[in-house]
């Protein structure tokens, strides 16, 4: 038995108080955006090249028809001008969101070596907990300021630089990303923890054929790899974020876009959240939830199952059957002669081995096996 499989009631009330604290923190109560599910024999591949994402159904893509500026220095987003779709995708077993980022802008603004770049940028925090995210939303160092509001006096105390190590971009992170990037990193990952933007972190890849000022389409394939603790010492320490089927994570975006390199200031600010300081504040991002496959990708009839040990001294064994599809029986061989006929068995074995483990189901679709070598382990 390894470890991970055994999670006590403490942790599992701990997990779900917290996930359920802050998935009602996050904004558009009433909206959950879909993360897709890629089979594990279709994962996509990152090259610019769309055609991955075909099997990935319209109802996925949120669109320009989302954005808002809750500033409301800009007019809303005009597809005729900046039109983008966006798709996020994971895989069952990896710790990573997968997005296909689209756009069509009637001028591309990406000359100047710095921040004034057309933007996407993205916020996720994968155990949903909320908070702030960057140095001044430290509680003890600013009270956190929503728009129109002005921040507290700061606590001399507490110095900024103290604050920028211990809470930017540690327990949610925030991708400015570069659209296109030219001559410089694909994004920057604003925060203490710079690493994360690398592999085997995240990878990026980009497709356009328009020069600076031109209009054009754009496209950007890229995955990143969220962390409930991501701290500027590296990778040591980390803790990624675990993806599971119907996990709710915290996640939005905004589109900044520029029409002039003379211009200081951009020429909109759109978000998916309604509010546009959630790029420092976690619990101001949308509700995101991992689906399972789309049942035209999963098999008519698949056999699987898990196992954890009730009492190691009795070597005592419980079964836990994961098929897939319409099973109308089972049939568990348990490697020392013993059998069952159960959906869920426990099973005391003898004496120690490694056993052989098999499991047979059969539906109105037929028949499908699924055995486990030596898995089984009882000393």
């Amino acid at each position: 038995m390894t470890p991970s499989r055994y999670f006590g009631p403490a942790f599992l009330l701990f997990t779900v108080l917290g996930l359920a604290t802050g998935s009602r923190a996050l904004e558009k109560p009433n909206k959950t955006y879909h993360v897709f599910q890629f089979p594990a024999d279709r994962i996509p591949r990152i090259d610019g090249d769309t055609s991955d994402w075909a099997m990935v159904p319209e109802r996925y893509v949120v669109g320009t028809d989302q954005l808002v500026d809750d500033t409301k220095k800009h007019a809303g987003p005009d597809p005729k001008t900046l039109d983008v779709r966006v798709r996020v995708g994971w895989v069952k077993g990896l710790n990573r969101l997968y997005f296909l980022y689209e756009a069509s802008d009637d001028y591309w603004d990406f000359s100047l070596p710095g921040l004034h770049n057309d933007t996407f940028e993205i916020v996720v925090d994968g155990d949903a907990s909320g908070g702030p995210l960057i140095d001044k939303g430290h509680p003890q160092l600013w009270t956190a300021a929503r728009v129109g509001e002005s921040a507290s006096t700061p606590d001399d105390r507490i110095k900024v630089e103290e604050a920028h190590w211990a809470i930017h971009g540690v327990h949610a992170q925030n991708y400015h990303i570069f659209t296109p990037a030219v001559d410089k990193d694909w994004c920057m990952d604003w925060g203490a923890p710079t690493w994360t933007m690398e592999l085997p972190w995240a990878n990026s890849a980009q497709s356009f054929s328009f020069k600076p000022g031109e209009a054009g389409k754009y496209v950007l394939e890229f995955w990143i790899t969220p962390f409930d603790y991501a701290g500027p010492e590296g990778p040591a320490r980390a803790v990624e974020s675990v993806l599971s089927e119907n996990k709710i994570i915290g996640l939005s975006w905004a589109i900044i876009d520029y029409d002039d390199v003379k211009e200081r200031g951009n020429n909109g600010f759109w978000n998916l959240s309604p509010r546009h300081t959630m790029y420092g504040q976690a619990s101001e991002l949308c509700a995101f939830q991992l689906m399972s496959l789309e049942p035209s990708l999963r098999p008519k009839l698949a056999a699987q199952w898990t196992w954890t040990v009730v009492d190691m001294n009795r070597r005592l064994v419980a079964f836990k059957d994961l098929s897939v599809g319409q099973v109308s029986t089972w049939k568990w061989d348990f490697g020392d002669g013993a059998s069952s006929t159960e959906q869920f068995p426990q099973h005391t074995y003898a004496k120690p081995g490694d056993y052989v483990v098999v499991l047979d189901v059969s539906g109105p679709d037929g028949t499908a096996r699924r055995s486990k070598v030596w898995e089984v382990q009882l000393k």
